[in-house]
């Protein structure tokens, strides 16, 4: 995505477009997985780690992204690709974590599951993980006979 095009989705979230939000928002649309703020701070050499962290937090109030936790102890951060410009938990797909290398996937061919919750409950967000070991690190071995 193009600072131009970074500028656009952010007008039409109702984001005021300042420089670092859409330094933020083209780092993110440019990653092939989803990232850390501490991922995104190496990415963004020139931000300070409060402003990328302010930024996160306006990007996912306003639906421009979302956020899980995949397991490794940090949040993960992806721009949400829904149709409708809404991040709607029914349009989510599921996230691998590989306990090996500490990559999070998307598996965007699967859906996360519609969960029926009892009378009163409301789903805000969802975090569908799966963990295990990717394509790259299988049949590699930790040192030590570890796996």
């Amino acid at each position: 995505m193009s600072s131009e095009a970074s500028e656009k989705r952010l007008i039409e979230k109702g984001i005021h477009p300042t420089a670092a939000r859409i330094l933020i928002l083209k780092a993110l649309s440019e990653q092939t997985h989803p990232v850390s703020l501490t991922e995104l701070e190496t990415v963004l050499e020139t931000v300070d780690k409060s402003t990328i962290f302010r930024s996160l937090a306006v990007l996912l109030e306003h639906h421009a992204i979302h956020a899980f936790e995949d397991g490794s102890g940090s949040m993960k951060y992806e721009i949400c690709h829904s149709t409708d410009g809404i991040c709607r938990i029914e349009n989510r797909h599921v996230h691998f974590y590989c306990e090996k290398c500490n990559r999070t996937f998307c598996i965007k061919d699967v859906k996360v599951p519609a969960v029926s919750l009892p009378e009163g409950y409301i789903a805000e967000s969802v975090n569908y993980t799966v963990k295990g070991t990717c394509p790259e690190c299988k049949g590699k071995t930790r040192p030590y006979g570890h796996s």
